[in-house]
């Protein structure tokens, strides 16, 4: 399992020693080895700024998304609210379409801020250090526009920023008469995170195609800079954009979506799907870059973390995992381990036999928790790419604007 940053140096450093898998030795490529350096510059983080972690520039974060940084948006209906997700770190179902943490809970801890609540989960939630608008099977655009199949989440992103423009009328209503509530100026001091966009690019796929998809994907990309305009006029200044994931290299997608061998490519990942999401992506940068150019005194970051993610699935082992296309927690064995018809946690008959899907034992090996969602190991490599600011355009390391704390 990779290392986690430290209070103490030199134990981060005789741990990065001592993880054999972790190795110059072992890297494929000349990408993982400068996947492997981001790690060391992070893990040293605590030592280069200080350990007082008592300064950060961003006092909340506000999150819009789908089920890749939902944290109990569909709370009552949730399929994460039962099963083994959450086994790993919360040791229990906590509406997370994980084993443990997501990025999002990551990107919290490192800022010293506590996990989001979710909008939608409204008694008992602390509000004060930001909200979690993002729900399972949430879209960019509104489902009616872009022949969706059952299942889609009502909270599109236009939703989700209306329940935000929400939120705000009433902070700035309650002068500070409800505890659980932050004070009006801390729209200006937040982080706002943007998750979003897969189940748009994947709904269709099975059905009309990459190149049905491709029609509206300008529509998706257009209704993100849109958001960031409003989220701006709101008061918001630092916009932080995650990008599509290769989702040729899912194990759902690999069982579900038709391809032949020749599509897939010396990892098992289909090349012509994950050429699609590269098209979409650049798509997406360049909007951005449009976006940050139209607003004055605004930071507009896109994340690569579409790269990250298919270095850890092109070459697990060089990050001290194991599998990579192969899902923790799901049934049928073999490469995939997932079968549609009986999802993680679930049972169901298949061939007149009553099956379960259930959990491998170390999901800190895989990087596919359920061949849908990503493990929490695959969420922590992630992170530390992302607070590295390296695989940020433009360039965004989180450790010139906070005392950034451990996430281990």
């Amino acid at each position: 399992m990779m290392p986690t940053p430290s209070n103490n140096c030199t134990c981060a450093l005789s741990t990065i020693t001592a993880s054999a898998p972790i190795t110059c030795e072992k890297m494929n490529s000349r990408a993982s080895i400068n996947f492997l350096a981001i790690f060391i510059v992070v893990l040293l983080l605590p030592c280069s700024v200080g350990l007082s972690h008592s300064e950060c520039e961003f006092k909340a974060i506000f999150n819009f998304g789908d089920s890749n940084s939902d944290t109990g948006g569909f709370f009552s209906a949730f399929p994460a609210e039962s099963g083994p997700f959450g086994m790993t770190y919360f040791k229990k179902p906590v509406g997370r379409a994980s084993d443990g943490r997501l990025i999002v809970d990551f990107l919290a801890q490192a800022l010293g801020l506590s996990f989001l609540s979710p909008y939608l989960q409204s008694i008992g939630s602390n509000f004060r250090h930001g909200a979690n608008y993002a729900t399972l099977a949430s879209t960019v655009l509104l489902p009616n526009t872009s022949l969706f199949v059952s299942g889609i989440s009502p909270f599109s992103l236009a939703i989700q920023l209306n329940q935000m423009k929400q939120f705000k009328t009433k902070v700035n209503e309650s002068h500070h008469q409800e505890t659980n509530l932050p004070s009006p100026d801390i729209f200006g001091k937040s982080l706002y995170t943007f998750y979003i966009g897969q189940n748009d690019f994947t709904s269709n796929l099975a059905s009309i195609g990459i190149g049905g998809v491709k029609q509206y994907l300008h529509q998706v990309v257009s209704q993100i800079a849109a958001t960031i305009k409003e989220l701006y006029n709101l008061g918001g200044r630092t916009f932080m954009v995650l990008n599509l994931a290769p989702v040729g290299c899912y194990p759902s997608f690999l069982v579900q979506l038709p391809h032949n061998s020749s599509d897939l490519d010396e990892f098992g990942c289909m090349v012509s799907y994950n050429n699609a999401v590269v098209d979409y992506n650049n798509m997406l940068k360049e909007a951005l870059k449009q976006t940050r150019e139209s607003l004055s005194n605004a930071t507009v970051i896109y994340v690569d973390t579409s790269k990250v993610l298919l270095n850890l699935f092109h070459h697990p082992t060089s990050h001290g995992l194991k599998y990579g296309t192969k899902a923790c927690c799901g049934y049928g064995g073999g490469d995939y381990n997932f079968n549609p018809k009986v999802y993680c946690g679930n049972t169901n008959e298949i061939n007149g036999s009553t099956v379960t899907a259930t959990a491998c034992k170390d999901p800190y090996n895989y990087v596919s928790w359920d061949g849908i969602h990503t493990t929490e190991a695959a969420n922590k490599l992630i992170t530390y790419a992302i607070l590295n600011g390296s695989y940020s355009d433009p360039p965004f390391p989180f450790q010139e604007h906070c005392d950034l704390r451990p996430i281990g």
